[in-house]
């Protein structure tokens, strides 16, 4: 293969810091690489470097001589004042090229080619700037998040667009649908070093395990080494022969991998003491609208207790006016939204929090609260909580102006779940975070014993956290899906199948039953399942406990004990009830 781009020994240090040291590696014709990397190590300035604007301290980088190279930023800038097709590209008034800026732009849902840019929102520019990069067509294509601001069918099409092309990719993303479907090369940079894996991502997780197994095993036999070798020098005349010196000075080297220590994943996070009610928040029938599209109309839904809920759809279909309304931040304009007394809501925004620059990360924390009560005695501290989420002690003391844009969002993480809420609503949370904060949050969502509501185009990210999704499809449509996004997929492509073979099909007279209500959904007829077997319990424990007042037997602490618990025990008897009354209108 024709190499386009290698790499020799690059160095790359801000003062003290060092992002990376003596790396190597090459992109050659046709290869689609992703690049990986924890927020802060330099995945951002390695593109910059490579793009001419960042220097570096030391090293090589040759390019294939001519080559053409196109690159996506996080944050472009253009011209307010030119249109969408001008900041295109120079079309120069060729048709054909119109048509295929037109195409691609449309894809991506931007359809005003005459609209100055400067009316266009941050996603929207993002967009216009993936279109741009796309339609110049350049010989290496470098992609920085390039699935930021898109939405699923969005990212979907940029797949299918990328893994069918030729062209050659270098990519820095989160999304490990996208790295695992389009990438044939994964880069690492862990720990100043670069490590090539040739396969997708899961290939990637396969050998990076094992990398980590093998370091781990020469660190143990390092130790075990060491000791004796420290013994030996402990015992050795300070006058050493030839042959002395020799194990002397392999001694040095063998205590440098000794003291080695790999970064161990941190225990799971497993609060126990996280209260919240039976009654979450009930959408009663309610309806929002705005001059250009409706969002809900005449929606109804009740959210149960511990559910873990996702939130899809295109943009501009509602999911974020949703939260907004439920967090009361938006009203709704008909019905109403009844949230429960015991509720207390931890929300992530897309915007992000704004932060004193001058303030230190552990302070903007501590701000908040000194420490989280897990429950069982056990207490997180604020800097226990940040080191969790990959802050370490020298960060912690760091002031917030020297974070990264990926390094500040994960902050902003820390500061909503120290005030320790008892119902999570993410909007976006993966945006900008690297793929190790990504499956840190991901194990502590699976393990929260609270309520969970997460709006996200990561399609793995929400097959590992949710079970349920609403599938916001616009002009007020919501789909009630019982599942992962996964499996959301596959039964929208079974039914697609089922539909393009009943078109072929030739039709036969079927007599229908006009019936205006409302199904049970599968998820309510799963409730109702239940609320027999809880119904029948309680009614059990009623009569055990009437029996035992009246029996004459209990001493006065029992009959205490079980006066208090009768009454309790009736309320929830009644509530179930009522609940299954509801639900057996319907389905009746």
């Amino acid at each position: 293969m024709v190499p386009y781009l290698d790499i020799q020994h690059l160095t790359k240090s801000f003062g003290a810091l060092t992002l990376f040291r003596d790396i190597s590696f090459s992109i050659a014709e046709g290869q689609k690489v992703g690049l990986i990397a924890k927020n802060g190590t330099g995945k951002s300035t390695l593109l910059s470097i490579l793009m001419g604007r960042e220097g570096y301290d030391s090293g090589d980088i040759v390019f294939r001589r001519d080559l053409k190279i196109g690159m996506l930023e996080q944050s472009p800038v253009f011209d307010p004042e030119e249109s969408v097709l001008d900041a295109c590209f120079n079309h120069q008034g060729e048709d054909e090229k119109v048509l295929r800026a037109k195409q691609v732009l449309t894809q991506l849902k931007i359809r005003d080619l005459s609209q100055p840019m400067g009316q266009l929102s941050g996603g929207q520019q993002k967009r216009v700037a993936l279109a741009n990069v796309l339609l110049t067509e350049p010989d290496l294509l470098i992609l920085d998040e390039p699935t930021n601001h898109l939405d699923l069918e969005m990212i979907e099409w940029l797949e299918g667009y990328l893994s069918r092309s030729n062209r050659t990719l270098l990519m820095v993303t989160h999304d490990r649908f996208f790295l695992d479907r389009v990438c044939s090369v994964i880069l690492e940079l862990d720990d100043h070093t670069i490590y090539t894996y040739r396969g997708n991502y899961a290939y990637y997780l396969e050998k990076r395990q094992e990398r980590i197994d093998n370091r781990r095993a020469e660190i143990a036999r390092a130790n075990n080494l060491y000791r004796t070798e420290l013994e030996w020098m402990r015992r050795m005349p300070q006058a050493r022969g030839h042959k002395a010196r020799y194990r002397e000075e392999a001694f040095y080297e063998l205590e440098r991998v000794a003291k080695q220590r790999l970064e161990e994943r941190q225990l799971r996070l497993k609060a126990s003491n996280v209260y919240i009610g039976s009654k979450i928040f009930e959408c009663q029938y309610i309806s929002k609208a705005f001059p250009s599209t409706v969002i809900l109309k005449d929606f109804y839904y009740n959210f149960s207790r511990y559910e873990k809920m996702g939130i899809v759809g295109a943009n501009g279909t509602g999911k974020s006016t949703f939260i907004k309304m439920l967090l009361g931040e938006l009203q709704p304009d008909e019905g109403r939204i009844i949230v429960g007394d015991t509720v207390r809501f931890g929300y992530f925004s897309q915007e992000g929090l704004q932060f004193n620059e001058q303030q230190k990360v552990i302070d903007v924390v501590r701000d908040i609260a000194d420490y989280v009560d897990l429950g069982s005695g056990r207490k997180l501290s604020a800097s226990q909580l940040l080191q969790h989420f990959l802050f370490s002690n020298e960060q912690q003391y760091n002031y917030v102006y020297k974070l990264s844009g990926g390094e500040r969002r994960k902050l902003y993480l820390c500061t909503v779940l120290m005030r320790n809420p008892n119902f999570l609503v993410l909007d976006e949370p993966t945006n900008d975070l690297d793929i190790v904060t990504l499956q840190i949050l991901e194990e502590y969502l699976q393990d929260f014993p609270g309520c969970v509501i997460v709006v996200s185009h990561d399609r793995y990210f929400m097959d590992k956290v949710v079970d349920h999704l609403l599938v916001f499809k616009g002009q007020g449509e919501i789909k009630d899906f019982p599942g992962n996004y996964t499996q959301y997929r596959e039964w929208t492509e079974l039914s697609d199948s089922k539909e393009s073979k009943d078109v072929r099909a030739p039709k036969e007279k079927v007599s229908y039953r006009h019936d205006d209500r409302r199904r049970l959904s599968y998820k309510e007829k799963r409730e109702m399942e239940q609320l027999e077997k809880e119904i029948v319990a309680l009614e059990a424990e009623q009569k055990q406990l009437e029996d035992a007042l009246c029996g004459g037997m209990l001493s006065v602490e029992e009959l205490t004990e079980k006066s208090k618990r009768l009454p309790l025990l009736k309320d929830e008897l009644d509530e179930k009830s009522m609940r299954w009354l509801e639900l057996s209108e319907v389905e009746g």
